[in-house]
């Protein structure tokens, strides 16, 4: 069932053809850039303590807009953090919980993740319904070529990039897609460190080409750049900038993703690069005329990741925060998030009101008047982005994972409680942090605050199963043993 958001401050145009069309530019009804990054761990950027790490564009930014020092991705892995922010429902809900393979990783494998059922709302189909051009650039991770999931099937009229993370793993790939038809990419060889075609260059041409042929009427544009994911590859002319700086030992790639000499350099020319990348797409903006008009959102689906040659703790990749990629502490779901729009959200400020993936769709919705469902578990932000001041207080933020032994997390207030090991009984616990107090998560309350326990495991309680009856934290059976027959 879907319900018409009211937004009494602005003004809604009707339709000019009965095709969804707008009849003129609503200022009202900005164009929105939803930049994702993959792998950027919440201190990775300027504004948020890097210090090795250039990222001018972001920080800039930041001084333009609102800055969130307690955002949230929807996972801790690729997938479902993708579906969270498409579809505005956490973990405990939504229909992807965890990376799902459909093919596997040799070459020629079938290409995908578990796909997005069909006439799955997210927001693509809600801008599309609203009259804007739609396009999602980059990574995909939520169906393969010719599935349900495929974002041209899920209310995106124009998409580029690597439909499956697996193929992400290499930047210089023999392949991407375009639609639904694949692009040869000659010059690139299947596993090599270096190719003719470095994808994410792709990517920001294709970017910047399809803003430019749909300038004159609103437009979204998801921009998921695979950056900066393993593997560690780089053009020179950006790694000339860090090689050498720091000591910098060599990665021989034997704990997975290809080698590099210079894994540190690498990685921050990554993401320097992207930045200037983002600054390129804020230019043609701001060229167009088109910056008031324009709502820039940008964050990362997941917190820092531990392999590939990377290095978290040489960058304090999470700004002190406790975990990386594939936990539920802070380090695994804090990510950066950052907003600009000029003229409704004031420049320089910073909140430490909490938000998460699930509340983007009810803000863009009330933003543009769109339809959502009612059974999102979002809260529309768009007075906190407006003041920087929560004006209600945010309902409970839950998730879980499923890989590791199974893990379940909930934020109340200032409270956060991890459960651990939640397939396996004999193994299972559960900690309570404070989070005003002790942001890091280093004091275990569990044992001196058992009311808090309890609320946590109510709300954990309050999960919806799952159709992938792995994703529902049954104790695996152990095979039984067989006697082997003696030959006689």
């Amino acid at each position: 069932m879907l319900f018409l958001l009211s937004v009494p401050s602005c003004s809604f145009m009707g339709d000019a053809n009965g095709e969804g069309r707008p009849a003129a530019r609503d200022p009202d009804r900005p164009n929105v850039i939803l930049i994702l990054a993959d792998d950027l761990g919440y201190g990775e950027v300027g504004v948020y303590g890097q210090t090795k790490i250039r990222t001018p564009t972001l920080d800039g930014l930041a001084r333009q807009g609102i800055r969130f020092t307690e955002f949230y991705s929807g996972s801790s892995v690729c997938a479902p953090a993708r579906c969270t922010l498409l579809t505005g429902k956490h973990t405990g809900h939504a229909q992807v919980r965890d990376n799902y393979e459909m093919g596997g990783w040799q070459r020629g494998n079938r290409e995908g993740q578990l796909p997005l059922l069909p006439a799955t709302w997210t927001i693509g189909r809600m801008f599309r319904e609203r009259g804007y051009r739609t396009c999602a650039i980059g990574k995909w991770g939520l169906g393969g070529p010719g599935s349900t999931g495929h974002p041209n099937e899920q209310g995106f009229d124009h998409w580029f990039g690597y439909l499956c993370q697996r193929q992400a793993h290499n930047y210089y790939p023999e392949h991407l897609w375009r639609n639904d038809k694949k692009v040869p990419l000659e010059g690139n060889v299947w596993r090599n460190r270096t190719g003719k075609h470095y994808a994410p260059d792709l990517m920001i041409e294709e970017a910047l080409s399809w803003v430019r042929e749909n300038k004159d009427r609103p437009f979204f544009l998801y921009f998921a750049t695979p950056v900066p994911h393993v593997a560690l590859q780089v053009p020179e002319d950006s790694l000339a900038e860090y090689r050498g700086r720091w000591p910098d030992p060599p990665y021989d790639g034997k704990k997975g993703y290809l080698p590099h000499e210079s894994p540190r350099a690498a990685y921050a020319a990554m993401v320097t690069r992207m930045d200037r990348d983002i600054g390129r797409l804020l230019a043609l903006i701001d060229e167009l005329g088109l910056r008031k008009d324009t709502l820039v959102l940008f964050t990362s689906d997941n917190g820092p990741t531990f392999n590939g040659g990377t290095d978290s703790t040489f960058f304090v990749s999470t700004a002190g925060l406790r975990g990386l990629k594939c936990q539920l502490y802070e380090g695994g779901i804090r990510v950066p998030m950052i907003a600009r729009w000029p003229g409704r959200i004031p420049a320089g400020k910073v909140t430490k009101a909490p938000g998460a993936f699930w509340d983007l769709a009810p803000t863009l919705a009330e933003i543009i008047g769109g339809r959502v469902p009612e059974d999102l578990d979002g809260v529309s932000l768009l007075d906190l982005l407006r003041t920087g001041r929560p004006t209600i207080e945010h309902p409970p933020f839950y998730w879980e994972y499923h890989s590791g032994g199974g893990w379940q997390a909930v934020r109340f207030g200032r409270w956060k409680a991890v459960r651990r090991f939640v397939s396996s009984p004999e193994r299972r616990r559960i900690e309570v942090f404070d989070l005003e107090a002790d942001p890091n998560e280093t004091r275990d309350l569990s044992k001196s605050r058992p009311d808090l326990v309890s609320k946590a495991l109510t709300l954990m309680a309050a999960r919806t199963p799952s159709v992938v009856e792995s994703w529902n934290f049954r104790p695996k059976r152990k095979k039984a043993r067989t006697k082997k027959k003696r030959a006689r």
